[in-house]
């Protein structure tokens, strides 16, 4: 039976700090808190930046024995729009000559492709060797359907990270439908990819899946989204504002059955909160917890209302 590991898909987004970490806390100490009271995290700043191994380091140091930590991928390794800047001085000596575009749209020579793997992977050794590494989530771009090209990148993915573990995210529906489900999900089994299972706002094929409780992998990867339909796609909107919803018990009941039932066949499931706006995460993570009776040996949440400056413990 498998066991099951909590969090956030962030520790220190700018809309949480205010109501969950005490204000005379320094920055430094925000993720040996966060442990305190959940068992795993999502790192969403490598989405926007490679990671480096002295961060590595400080999260092995930071963290108990127990505790999980996963990476977005690089938004140039998810084939998203990425700023020159972002690159990185030593990735960007990897260009073509005469390279003089500030945004990229995908790779633009194999060199840079097999650097920008090389880097990110080197540095979550530290991670790796202590047994706190998680996955590498791979939240592909509403517009990455399911056609030959990036069915053969998928198979790129695993050629270039032979030893990761990878959890692909669609945001493409094509993927999924009934008709192509079965050959997408043997494909993730043949890679060793571990669908992730999404809750999300259902917007139509190109920008959302189903919720599909399918397991391609030793583990489960599970990530809620928040059903704010307005504003998933709508242009112009923060990010906080998009995944602004709190789920109810009675939406997360059916769930933690589900969830109940799968952990009997995993070796783990890892299930991430990524409505990340107030204190929205972190109380549904932990009310979902407290369903299928785990993270009891972590602290009881307290969440600050920065209104009264007053804690209230929620669980």
């Amino acid at each position: 039976m498998g066991k099951i590991f909590i969090g956030t898909s962030s520790f220190a987004d700018k809309s949480v700090i205010p109501y969950f970490y005490p204000k005379t806390l320094a920055p430094k100490d925000r993720l040996s808190y966060y442990a305190r009271f959940f068992n795993t995290v999502e790192i969403d700043s490598s989405f926007y930046g490679m990671p480096s191994e002295r961060n590595s380091l400080l999260f092995a140091s930071r963290t108990p024995d127990d505790f999980i930590i996963h990476f977005k991928a690089f938004r140039l390794m998810t084939l998203h729009p990425t700023p020159l800047i972002s690159l990185g001085r030593t990735l960007i000596s990897y260009l073509p000559s005469g390279f003089d575009q500030e945004v990229l749209y995908g790779f633009p020579n194999e060199e840079l492709k097999e650097q920008c793997f090389r880097m990110f992977w080197l540095s979550l050794m530290p991670l790796k060797n202590t047994s706190k590494l998680g996955y590498l989530l791979f939240q592909f771009p509403p517009w990455f359907k399911k056609n030959n090209e990036n069915l053969y990148y998928l198979y790129e993915i695993r050629n270039l990270l032979p030893d990761a573990k990878i959890a692909i995210e669609f945001r493409n529906g094509t993927w999924l439908l009934k008709s192509e489900r079965n050959d997408t999900f043997s494909i993730l089994r043949e890679l060793k990819f571990a669908f992730v299972i999404v809750d999300e706002p259902q917007v139509g094929i190109y920008g959302s899946i189903p919720t599909v409780f399918e397991v391609t992998d030793d583990n489960v990867y599970f990530r809620f989204h928040g059903r704010n339909r307005d504003n998933w796609l709508k242009k112009g909107v923060s990010v906080q504002e998009r995944f602004r919803y709190l789920y109810s018990e009675e939406e997360l009941k059916p769930f933690a059955d589900g969830i109940g039932k799968l952990k009997e066949t995993v070796e783990n499931v890892y299930l991430l909160f990524n409505n990340c706006f107030a204190y929205y995460a972190l109380k549904n993570a932990r009310m979902l917890a407290d369903m299928l009776n785990v993270l009891e040996d972590r602290e009881p949440l307290k969440i600050f209302m920065p209104s009264d400056e007053q804690d209230h413990q929620l669980f």
